[in-house]
């Protein structure tokens, strides 16, 4: 099963890291992907560019466009990782051996991914 582990933490306080706080997360983040690569677990991963590069579509009626994230949270969807797991408690597990790499604070949420293929049905023959 696929889940997503998406990271939260407070934007600025994660960017006003000095340098060598960023390099050795990382490196201890780059740690666990490497092992969660060479099981073949790991799919893809994305650190997000700051919310002020963000842009919202706000639904309800006539869609409008705004600058910037909508929701106003203490924390950020900073970015996530997609990952192979057996079920939900060794999401968990995974979850946690992130969390102790990058233990700054945040936290992580932990979602199954349903894959949507749009082309599934058309090479299968099904009539849409």
């Amino acid at each position: 099963m696929l889940y997503a582990i998406l990271c939260y933490d407070c934007e600025d306080a994660v960017s006003a890291w000095p340098r060598d706080r960023h390099a050795e997360v990382m490196s201890r983040l780059h740690a666990v992907e490497d092992r969660l690569s060479a099981q073949g677990r790991l799919g893809p991963v994305a650190q997000l560019m700051p919310t002020t590069a963000a842009t919202t579509i706000r639904k309800g009626g006539e869609p409008v466009v705004l600058d910037g994230p909508f929701a106003e949270t203490k924390e950020q969807l900073l970015g996530f990782f997609i990952v192979d797991c057996e079920n939900l408690e060794h999401a968990i597990e995974t979850a946690k051996e992130l969390a102790r790499a990058n233990a700054s604070g945040g936290s992580y949420e932990i979602r199954p991914v349903s894959t949507f293929k749009p082309n599934a049905a058309v090479a299968a023959g099904v009539a849409g």
